[in-house]
């Protein structure tokens, strides 16, 4: 891979182009000062939504306003990753999350007053027809009605949540800036230990090492073990506390509620996947019969199983996309292929870059891509992950008024792993090597453990620390390094030896702090693996299904848009057959080993 000392030094072919966004700075400028005459206005509407006119003109302006704060948000944001710490750029991108705070300020009046309305002032509204555009956004407001307080008492709830929420930065702030974890000595050099290096460095050979690694590194999460599980609980007590003033039971049923779905979805999909864990520890037993090791232990755990030292260039990378791709069919293929013909990717690494793969767009545009490319297969998976959310929201914004673009959190994730999948099927398939063939399949049996088996265990630990809570109003180090101890050992039986540090690995997971979203990786790994093995199999009606699926916009709550594709979430055939997928990889894997 060529390598650059700047952005200066990337050809343009290997760079994104923004131009759809704004072409200069004084583009930019100048939509900025219409923005801001434009959010003024939006809060004269206050006191006038009892009027189906006024209503419907106040939410025309408040889309086209929020459509221009979002293009200027992702722009500036984009425009600071190619080169942070430009002074210019760090400016723009303030000022346009100044643009999101004024516009949020402004309407604050909305939802207050809109659930002021009884049903049957609501209802009228919709007298007028041309209002019916938005009532999809509008009951989806209007439903929360309950669980909304005056305008005076959610201020005040919003402000202390702001003043109070801070326990996810400190555990943050802990974790990576101030502990101390030791150094440790590879190849000749001292090398610290830290939170970003640690995988990296528990690949080292020398199972000593990996040890000694593992032990610097877990003593002192150890020690700050009581601390961390203060945190825990002080989090979880304020969400705890938040969604009881707001009128439910506890934070799972405000959490339902807000995904309009219901309880069972989950009960299925936990027992679906505790009831499989013997698949888990089937991979574990390959996994060690594949390094030579006489017993597996969570030392071991970020060895790479397969070896691949294919090198792809940026266009090895961009063809072995669009064969991967090529079960989906033509239109499919067609829309994939504009990421790259288009320049959506900026692929380059060099100093002063931000780090890592994301894709993000706008209602109006599409997604611009972010890639550290070094010419791995990781980086290969990455362009055809984050392609996948490009050419969802490249079908969605087809078929979709722009105020339903946004789609949920608990469906996005479905395109992007369903790419992922077809690219290990490619690879198993077509590698040139033996050891790339095995990579592609190690590589997808990677992502559904950690987001299926992992996703599913981690998640039911945080329902039962919430109840912990709920019941003792405690959560303690000594419940919670038990908590993490059994359920190891549920999943993980006798396949892999637990040790004095088995308990510590729930005070690194930053995601105890995001209110359960873990489920929703493990619902979109589910269906992605159900999609994928069905289209491979040549299913033209479940291709047809998922073209579909990658259309619903953002007015389907995400249980009906999984009811497209033919999945009810609340049955475990899904979950099943996801499992079923995993196991036909493993032998798969030993197939081609063979």
């Amino acid at each position: 891979m060529q390598t650059y000392n700047n952005r200066q030094e990337v050809p343009d072919k290997y760079k994104w182009n923004l131009n759809e966004y704004f072409k200069n700075e004084e583009e930019l400028n100048e939509k900025i000062k219409v923005t801001e005459e434009m959010i003024k206005k939006v809060s004269g509407y206050k006191g006038t939504l009892k009027d189906s006119n006024k209503l419907l003109e106040c939410l025309d302006l408040m889309y086209e306003t929020s459509y221009n704060v979002e293009d200027i948000y992702v722009y500036t944001y984009l425009v600071n990753d190619q080169e942070l710490g430009n002074s210019k750029s760090m400016k723009n991108k303030a000022i346009a999350e100044n643009l999101y705070a004024k516009l949020s300020s402004s309407l604050s009046f909305f939802d207050p007053e809109l659930l002021s309305l009884t049903e049957e002032e609501y209802n009228s509204l919709f007298d007028n027809k041309e209002l019916n555009k938005y009532k999809f956004a509008l009951d989806q407001t209007y439903r929360a009605k309950a669980h909304v307080l005056s305008e005076s008492e959610e201020k005040i709830i919003t402000e202390l949540v702001h003043a109070a929420d801070h326990y996810d930065d400190m555990s943050s702030t802990m974790l990576n800036s101030e502990h101390d974890y030791g150094e440790v000595e590879v190849d000749g050099e001292k090398k610290p230990i830290t939170p970003t290096n640690l995988r990296n460095l528990l690949k080292n050979k020398d199972a000593l090492k990996r040890k000694e690694i593992r032990e610097s590194y877990s003593k002192t999460l150890e020690n700050y073990g009581a601390t961390s599980a203060q945190l825990l609980n002080g989090y979880v007590s304020l969400n705890e506390t938040v969604s009881k003033i707001k009128k439910y039971e506890n934070s799972w049923d405000a959490k339902l509620f807000n995904l309009n779905i219901p309880n069972k979805v989950f009960e299925t999909l936990v027992n679906s996947v505790e009831n499989h864990v013997s698949s888990l520890q089937e991979y574990f037993k390959l996994y060690k019969s594949e390094l030579g090791l006489d017993e597996l232990t969570l030392n071991d755990l970020s060895l790479e199983m397969s070896k691949n030292e294919t090198k792809y260039s940026i266009e090895d990378a961009q063809n072995l996309c669009l064969e991967a791709i090529k079960p989906l069919g033509e239109d499919y293929t067609k829309h994939f292929k504009r990421v790259f013909d288009n320049h959506y990717i900026d692929y380059c690494t060099y100093k002063g870059k931000c780090s890592g793969g994301y894709s993000f767009n706008t209602s109006t545009k599409d997604s611009r891509i972010l890639l550290s490319f070094n010419g791995d297969l990781e980086d290969v998976s990455t362009i055809i992950h984050e392609g996948g959310h490009n050419v969802h929201h490249q079908y969605v914004k087809e078929n979709n008024p722009a105020h339903y673009r946004e789609i949920s959190s608990l469906v996005c994730e479905v395109a992007s792993l369903t790419n992922e999948c077809l690219l290990s099927s490619y690879l198993a398939k077509n590698g040139k090597t033996l050891e790339e063939r095995k990579a592609g399949i190690d590589n997808i049996l990677g992502v559904i453990i950690s987001n299926l088996f992992g996703a599913v265990r981690e998640g039911k630990m945080e329902q039962d620390f919430h109840n912990e809570y709920l019941n003792t109003g405690s959560i303690t180090k000594d419940y919670m390094d038990k908590l993490t101890v059994d359920s190891l050992k549920k999943y993980y039986g006798d396949t892999v030896k637990l040790d004095e540090y088995a308990n510590v690995s729930w005070m690194r997971r930053s995601h105890y702090y995001m209110d359960y979203y873990l489920y929703s990786y493990s619902i979109c790994i589910s269906v992605a693996s159900y999609v994928a093995k069905h289209i491979l199999e040549g299913d033209a009606d479940m291709l047809d299904k998922y073209i579909k699926f990658l259309s619903t916009g953002g007015d389907s709550w995400p249980i009906n848009t999984f009811k497209v594709l033919g999945v009810d979430l609340t049955e475990s055939k899904v979950y099943e057959e996801a499992i079923n997928y995993f196991d036909s990889l493993i032998e798969e894997y030993k197939k081609i080993n063979n």
